[in-house]
């Protein structure tokens, strides 16, 4: 069963691309971006990855951390961050091991590929979900519906 607004996320603790722990508990009190991505390396996850980036002010003004997600390792994902992407202020997530356990947890993971479902999911300040729309893969989600659902 998907995740769905009015909802709670788990807790987890996954280390982003740069090897450090990135607990979602420790951001209550701010709004949290989940940007779930199939697989670092390929044109629309980058761009989708890219923009969390190029936001990263304006998520600020709105009390908002973008987290991205993939199931990929920390050092491919520390490789695209840094040599493809130049993201240095995003935290990109490895959902590696459990393989895909955050996204199985909220109902996102594509079982016949191996990877999350492209998906946004937007939680408040005291951690409800309030936003989650899930797309098609060939789809880049509009960074612009993203932010103006924030609370």
């Amino acid at each position: 069963m998907a995740i769905k607004i009015g909802d709670t996320v788990p807790d987890f603790t996954l280390k982003d691309q740069n090897g450090k722990d990135v607990t979602l508990s420790a951001y209550k009190g701010k709004n949290v971006l989940l940007s779930f991505h199939p697989l670092a390396w390929t044109k629309i996850c980058a761009q989708q990855m890219q923009s969390l980036e190029n936001n990263y002010q304006r998520f600020t003004e709105k009390n908002t951390i973008a987290l991205g997600v993939s199931v990929d390792s920390v050092p491919s994902k520390k490789a695209w961050a840094e040599r493809d992407l130049h993201i240095t202020r995003t935290s990109l997530l490895s959902d590696f091991w459990p393989h895909g356990g955050v996204a199985r947890s909220l109902g996102l993971f594509r079982d016949k590929d191996g990877f999350s479902e492209r998906a946004n999911v937007i939680l408040d300040a005291q951690g409800t979900v309030s936003f989650v729309k899930v797309y098609e893969i060939s789809t880049l989600p509009d960074i612009e519906e993203v932010i103006n659902n924030l609370p």
